[in-house]
């Protein structure tokens, strides 16, 4: 993990000026940058680079002992992965020339704007952090190795699925550009964002914010905080949400239920890296790293004009999407194992045991409210359970209760059961179809079939039975 300083590998500035060195110190700290070392003897750098950790050279042209035109041709030819920026005092467009075919990934001049150098130092780092994290994570998907699975002990799976976003969630983990985390309710999102602050080596919080239901006001105290007399009762100044999560990261669910103001604020945070408590006039820097999540679909929401294009793109630099748990159902006994142990171990009761039907039972319903339902269910369960073996009644009951639920893509499909089926079956005959969709569900199980047809073991048996006669 690293130490939490920005970016994570090092940035080597090498000039002969120290007035210089520290106007560069403080221009690149207003901009985030602090992981940087400062030489005033360009002989000392090519030790320093075979040391490591240097991934950015920033290089004065013009020095003693060794010039930085030579620098450059040495470090292009022993040190390739490092890039360099040379900034000059003099504006000698041959030199650039010379400096830009020799390796060095841009040209500044000393006496132009502040910005503008800042901006281009943070371009060459982005790229760099980009270079590293395609590196970690086609190393990653091809090994198929966690570097630190304890990230992830939280999320319970063995899924494929579920195993390619740990290794792209730790990829990008120390990446400071925002994490979009798709998925319905219920999935999971927080505990991948929770993953995600673990894994960037960043010494301070996860703050969580949840944006459903804030109006544009309430956003925007919430996130930015307020200066005393911003209004009426600000009699106090008050720390936004922003300002708790610096040297961390902060996460913002359901990002999706914002309305256009609150998007536009949010852009702007993204973009500028900094804000305004309300009432105050004083920008305040972002230090935080941003990770967002939403169960809508916000591709479908900027094309339909209600979610601003510019933020989306903005926010899908890194992104995953949680699959639903009817995509993944061999997770369902892990799950169901592991919620029934919590249960029992929050309710002080003796873990019970799981009847052979039950996971066949629970495999066949669609879990519109996810991992988030299925815990509900255990606790449920085990807060009723008197005997050894647990009862399946408190499981059939939410699934009744749930009226056979599914996410409303999957019924939009299946808006008619007998779609394209012409002519219709008779009566005897799709009855006759649903028995065999049932058995097929229940993996052959006459029990676990008659629980899902409503009927009793004995009707269905003589059902079959008249069927094969």
């Amino acid at each position: 993990m690293s130490d939490g300083r920005y970016p994570a590998f090092g940035v080597l500035a090498v000039d002969d000026e120290p007035a210089w060195l520290r106007s560069l110190r403080v221009a690149l700290g207003r901009a985030g940058i602090d992981n940087l070392a400062t030489c005033q003897d360009s002989r000392e750098v090519p030790g320093l680079l075979a040391a490591g950790g240097v991934g950015l050279v920033l290089l004065d042209v013009n020095m003693p002992h060794l010039s930085g035109e030579e620098l450059l041709t040495r470090i292009a030819a022993e040190h390739p992965e490092v890039a360099v920026i040379v900034i000059s005092g003099m504006n000698q467009v041959e030199t650039a020339v010379r400096c830009v075919k020799a390796g060095a990934f841009d040209y500044f001049v000393k006496t132009a704007e502040e910005d503008r150098l800042v901006s281009g130092i943070l371009r060459a780092v982005r790229m760099l952090e980009l270079q590293r994290e395609n590196r970690d994570m086609a190393s990653r998907m091809l090994s198929g190795a966690l570097a630190h699975p304890e990230a992830f002990a939280g999320i319970v799976t063995r899924d494929r699925a579920m195993l390619a976003i740990f290794s792209y969630v730790e990829a990008v983990a120390r990446s400071p550009q925002p994490l979009l985390v798709l998925g319905e309710s219920g999935v999971g999102k927080e505990l991948v964002a929770r993953a995600a602050h673990a894994l960037s080596g960043r010494r301070g919080p996860l703050t969580a914010v949840n944006a459903a239901g804030l109006d544009d006001t309430v956003f925007a105290d919430t996130l930015f905080g307020h200066a005393r007399g911003a209004y009426t009762g600000a009699e106090q100044v008050r720390r936004g949400m922003i300002e708790e999560a610096a040297d961390g990261t902060l996460f913002l669910d359901e990002i999706g239920d914002l309305g256009t103001a609150s998007q536009v604020k949010l852009l702007r945070l993204l973009q500028e890296g900094e804000y305004f408590p309300l009432g105050s006039d004083r920008p305040k820097r972002l230090q935080a790293r941003v990770i967002v999540a939403t169960h809508h679909d916000l591709a479908a929401r900027q094309a339909a004009g209600t979610f601003r294009r510019d933020l989306y793109y903005r926010l899908c630099t890194h992104q995953v999407r949680i699959p639903p748990l009817r995509d993944r159902k061999g997770d369902i006994p892990l799950l169901l194992e592991h919620f029934l142990a919590e249960a029992a171990a929050q309710l002080g009761k003796k873990k019970p045991t799981v009847p052979k039907e039950l996971p066949q039972l629970l495999a066949t319903h669609a879990f519109p409210g996810n991992v988030r339902e299925l815990r509900a269910m255990a606790f449920d369960a085990v807060s009723r359970h008197r005997e050894r073996i647990l009862s399946m009644e408190p499981f059939l009951e939410a699934i009744g209760r749930a009226g056979g639920a599914r996410p409303a893509e999957a019924e939009a499909a299946d808006s008619s059961l007998f779609a394209g089926v012409d002519p219709l079956p008779s009566i005897r005959g799709a009855v006759e179809l649903l028995v065999q969709e049932a058995l097929a569900r229940a993996g052959g199980n006459q029990t676990l079939a008659a629980r899902l047809l409503g009927v009793t073991q004995s009707a269905l048996s003589k059902r079959l039975k008249a069927a094969r006669d």
